[in-house]
């Protein structure tokens, strides 16, 4: 019940945090340079359709009143119809939106994936050359900036060695692990970095527990001691940091879409950007700040599984 609880009064502290997003997003795009109607009607706009359109948008409102209607729009599910695409931006978000949650999830799930066995073996070696490579190499990868480690993985596995295709998304849920690979890959690097060094300091710390001890000389097996003891306490911080760098991850898609010419809300994005369709910047960025603060709830609903004393 605690934890139910839990849950449900983080789900409400959800609330002023959506709000504000809404704000900030409706007030960053009028911030932005450039003038909509003029994007719209293009170098042919003539004095009298500039005037009626003002008006059709309501952008000859005070700030205020525009705030209300596009609240009152976003209600009822209307985020607006782009510039460039011609069609409702919710409509862009239904069919971009699961290529960058594909590609948000693979990334996560490769960075567990590398995590887990390569902070066991820093860990069970500490301080021994392998140690010390494990923990350069993802030093390195993290001081690197992302769309460089991803332009070198394209050169090296997508042209020279001409193992992975350099794009496209495939088809089927076989066709997108493979092609997505690469970007995955690019974008768990980093994370696998700052979870590593983590889950290693853990293990280390735990490794050294009193009651770590105490469960071997019950003559526990030692893989059950791992599992049950040394990983589950370790993970409870590495959760924490995984949780707060998935939402790096959503955010971060935008500049690895780019980068591999995804067509997913980032790449969306980045493209609506230079051409000034700001109702898919402001709807794309709203969609961006909710996933976010849902997988910081998530990330902290976990966590109360793994240690029951924050439900306290």
């Amino acid at each position: 019940m605690d934890r139910i609880t839990y849950a449900m009064g983080r789900l409400l502290q959800m609330v002023p945090t959506v709000i504000g997003i809404t704000i900030l997003t409706f007030l960053l795009i009028h911030l932005i340079p450039g003038d909509p109607v003029l994007v719209i009607l293009g170098i042919k706009a003539t004095p009298e359709s500039i005037a009626a359109l003002t008006k059709k948008l309501a952008l000859d409102k005070p700030m205020w009143v525009q705030f209300c209607i596009f609240v009152k729009n976003l209600s009822r599910g209307d985020l607006g119809n782009s510039l460039v695409y011609r069609q409702p931006v919710m409509e862009l978000i239904k069919h971009r939106l699961p290529l960058t949650l594909f590609l948000v999830g693979y990334s996560a799930v490769l960075s567990v994936v590398l995590t887990v066995p390569l902070s066991f073996l820093a860990a069970l070696k500490k301080d021994t050359i392998i140690d010390q490579i494990i923990r350069g190499v993802f030093t390195t990868l993290l001081s690197a900036p992302s769309f460089w480690v991803g332009i070198v993985l394209l050169i090296i596995l997508g042209i020279r060695i001409d193992i992975f295709p350099v794009g496209g998304v495939g088809q089927g849920f076989t066709g997108r692990l493979y092609y997505l690979f690469l970007p995955a890959l690019t974008i768990s690097l980093r994370l696998t970095g700052i979870l590593t060094r983590n889950l290693r300091d853990g293990i280390i710390a735990i490794l050294t527990a009193d009651y770590v001890d105490f469960a071997r000389a019950k003559g526990l097996r030692e893989r059950l001691v791992f599992t049950k003891h040394v990983l589950r306490n370790a993970m409870i911080s590495t959760v924490t940091l995984l949780g707060l760098n998935i939402g790096w991850m959503v955010g971060g898609s935008v500049v690895i879409e780019s980068v591999f010419a995804l067509p997913g809300m980032g790449w969306t994005m980045v493209q609506a950007i230079f051409g000034r369709d700001y109702p898919i910047v402001q709807g794309f960025t709203l969609v961006f700040g909710i996933l976010v603060s849902a997988v910081y709830l998530l990330t902290d609903i976990v966590y109360s599984f793994l240690d029951p004393r924050v439900t306290l």
